[in-house]
């Protein structure tokens, strides 16, 4: 047996070591820059300023993700109805009005808010098109124009098309910009007051695109309002979850949100309250029209809801607010469409 050979230390080894850990690091910094970059055009919290391309910005100022509730809100009218049939010209009808309610009537929402909330996006998110210097003045006010202009010409086509002999979707579309117009602009300014802003919010999220999907394909009834005006008390509560992230800046400008009225922990608690009571009252109500098994649907998909919030929400509100919406909502949702779909069978 020969003997052993000597080991020698390799003196590139540190060097290698040094080249592996300096990859990693751009790796993951690139990681985290397009990240920031994909938060930054969806409006998300944890976004990054640094975006040049002016179609860019002012997509960023409409708010992609806050698309999809009102969406959703169309296609829990059109199942209430009872009358959306799977053909060609009815699919291309809730296309029509999901670009309204989302795209259009959403974006003119966002950018309005966005125009008006200026001085406090300063403190809380400075990354946002107008503190940032991204876009001009004069520039979003031609946005809010444009888009208010298309969303009324759009829903005044889906009446047209519809044969409706009141343009109960133009209707809808003038009083959701009304409603968007005074919670963010003063002297009314509804977002200043934490009860009615986030009220507002929420019916404007649940309701309103509800009612249009609904009245697209059937008639909009009394019992169909109230209703949704009821559900929309669940989407109070995921409107105070917003509030959170702006506690601070809120707090400096003497906004009267709900953390800021009663503090994080109590306002926490009220807005899980708020998401699961009136949801129960939904399935309650389910119960009482005998859509017995719709009903145990929509109590199945609380349960995670509750367990989500304990997981998340109420441990760190300020921390967890973003967790907490991306896993709890999706049940939240598909709860409205089984509610939709309750009504629908039942024919309220």
């Amino acid at each position: 047996m020969s003997d052993s050979t000597p080991i020698t230390p390799d003196s590139q080894q540190p060097e290698a070591l040094e080249s592996v850990a300096i990859n990693t690091s751009q790796e993951v910094t690139a990681v985290s820059d397009r990240t920031a970059k994909t938060r930054q055009m969806l409006g998300m919290k944890g976004a990054a300023p640094g975006e040049t391309s002016i179609w860019k910005i002012r997509l960023q100022l409409m708010k992609p993700i806050t698309w999809i509730p009102l969406i959703w809100g169309v296609v829990c009218g059109a199942a209430s109805s009872g009358n959306y049939t799977w053909s060609l010209e009815n699919v291309l009808k809730a296309a029509a009005c999901m670009l309204l309610s989302g795209p259009l009537l959403a974006g003119y929402t966002q950018t309005l808010n966005d125009f008006y909330d200026r001085e406090i996006d300063a403190i809380n998110e400075p990354y946002r098109p107008i503190p940032s210097g991204a876009i001009s003045e004069p520039q979003v006010i031609t946005q809010i124009l444009v888009l208010f202009l298309a969303g009324i010409g759009v829903a005044f086509a889906l009446d047209v098309w519809a044969g409706h002999d009141f343009p109960n979707v133009t209707a809808l579309a003038i009083f959701g910009t009304f409603i968007a117009y005074i919670y963010s602009a003063p002297p009314l300014k509804l977002k200043q007051n934490g009860w009615l802003g986030n009220y507002a919010l929420g019916a404007s999220y649940i309701a309103l695109p509800w009612w249009a999907g609904h009245a697209l394909f059937g008639e909009l009834n009394w019992k169909i309002v109230v209703l949704t005006l009821i559900y929309s008390l669940a989407g109070l509560g995921i409107a105070i979850v917003n509030d959170f992230k702006s506690v601070e800046g809120d707090r400096q400008l003497g906004l009267q949100s709900l953390p800021v009225m009663f503090g994080v922990t109590t306002a926490a608690w009220i807005c899980v309250l708020m998401i699961d009571v009136f949801q129960g009252f939904i399935a309650a109500y389910l119960v009482s029209i005998h859509e017995n098994l719709y009903a145990a649907i929509l109590a199945l998909l609380i349960l995670p809801q509750i367990v989500l919030q304990e997981m998340y929400f109420l441990r760190d509100p300020l921390k967890n607010d973003v967790k907490y919406q991306a896993s709890a909502q999706p049940f939240l949702v598909l709860g409205m469409l089984v509610a939709g779909l309750a009504l629908g069978h039942a024919g309220i």
